[in-house]
């Protein structure tokens, strides 16, 4: 039996707070193969999953993206919105068809400026969510590109 992910949404937020976020939620499709924001872009905007798979990539030079991370339902997509300067540090593909909640970022700062509780929660939910990520990738990188029998994996 596996434990619920505490970067889920549904884990990860209070019910008031994600009530709140919810709120500003705008339906979304992705069709597979999309590719939602490339690494270097302008990051306006962030998606939760509600059905399907998204995969997180880094550029790596002289080799094609390296897959870090596949995401599933009420997982986070997107974290550089909340920071500036706002740039995608990673890459996303939609692997199959993809339902997804989508937000404005500069809507939910606004709000995070105005009400601290939400504010901090939400601060705190992506803050989880990057530990977790920069986990997940340096495990990947490792298995990716770590000479073998290096002693190098955990």
């Amino acid at each position: 039996m596996s434990t619920p992910s505490p970067t889920r949404i549904a884990t990860a937020l209070p019910a008031d707070c994600r009530t709140r976020l919810m709120e500003m939620a705008q339906e979304v499709n992705f069709d597979e193969g999309t590719r939602l924001f490339r690494e270097g872009g302008h990051a306006d905007r962030f998606w939760i999953v509600r059905s399907g798979t998204v995969t997180l990539d880094v550029h790596v030079p002289g080799r094609r993206a390296a897959v870090v991370e596949s995401l599933g339902s009420g997982e986070l997509v997107g974290c550089s919105w909340l920071f500036k300067p706002y740039t995608w540090r990673l890459g996303a593909d939609a692997m199959t068809p993809v339902r997804a909640y989508e937000f404005d970022a500069a809507r939910v700062r606004m709000l995070m400026d105005t009400d601290p509780v939400f504010g901090s929660a939400i601060g705190h939910w992506v803050g989880q969510v990057l530990a977790h990520r920069l986990q997940a990738t340096r495990i990947r990188l490792l298995d990716l590109y770590a000479p073998y029998g290096s002693g190098s994996f955990l």
